[in-house]
């Protein structure tokens, strides 16, 4: 089944600079909506994908967070836990990429990507998508499968879509969707960062699977 319906955008959008530790801090409770990401984290993905599935670019403003010279203020003034994503609506702050990604589908307009449940459930295995159409549960996972796909490809020299149709054709059709699309990185970035972070090495080609997703 076809994803539900997106508002069409006019192309993509441009990401204000990610502030970093000699940076001004925006002005807070201004009765502006601000979502607090760094744009090569996944959970912060998932976030910005809902916000522009549905549409909200006008309504919610981005504020990219440098995690790698982490500007002092977000933690002391706007998020106390000091991770991404955040969102600043209502006066109020609040986090975590599951939570977040309910909430923005709840409280602001835009097609509505958490389907009842007991339809959502019937549709389940109708493929490409996990309840059927593009959903919350696509989001929550489509972030970790596209660098697991990144790093699998390069660091393992295998291609997790080998043997597993489902999952290519979901991979398909989710980069069909310009939501998500617009919130991706360069792979080869992606994978510099794993090598730096994650201390990730390309292994020796052997005949190992690796384990089943």
């Amino acid at each position: 089944m076809a994803a539900a319906a997106a508002p069409r955008s006019s192309g993509k959008e441009a990401l204000p600079a990610a502030l970093g530790s000699a940076s001004e801090p925006p002005r807070l409770f201004d009765g502006t909506t601000r979502l607090y990401i760094c744009y090569f984290c996944p959970f912060a993905q998932r976030a910005w994908i809902t916000r522009n599935f549905k549409g909200l670019q006008d309504k919610i403003e981005l504020v990219g967070i440098d995690l790698q010279d982490k500007p002092a203020w977000y933690k002391e003034k706007v998020y106390e836990q000091g991770t991404v994503p955040s969102l600043e609506h209502n006066g109020k702050i609040m986090g975590e990429s599951l939570d977040l990604i309910k909430y923005i589908d709840s409280h602001f307009e835009g097609p509505a990507l958490l389907p009842e449940i007991e339809a959502a459930l019937s549709k389940f295995g109708d493929g490409p998508f996990f309840l059927g159409q593009f959903s919350l549960v696509d989001i929550a996972y489509v972030t970790i499968i596209e660098r697991i796909q990144i790093y699998y490809s390069h660091i393992r020299k295998y291609e997790i879509t080998n043997g597993r149709p489902n999952l290519e054709k979901f991979i398909e059709e989710i980069n069909r969707i310009e939501a998500y699309t617009q919130t991706k990185n360069d792979p080869l970035y992606l994978l510099d960062l794993a090598k730096t972070h994650l201390k990730a090495r390309p292994l020796p080609e052997t005949n190992a699977q690796p384990p089943q997703l």
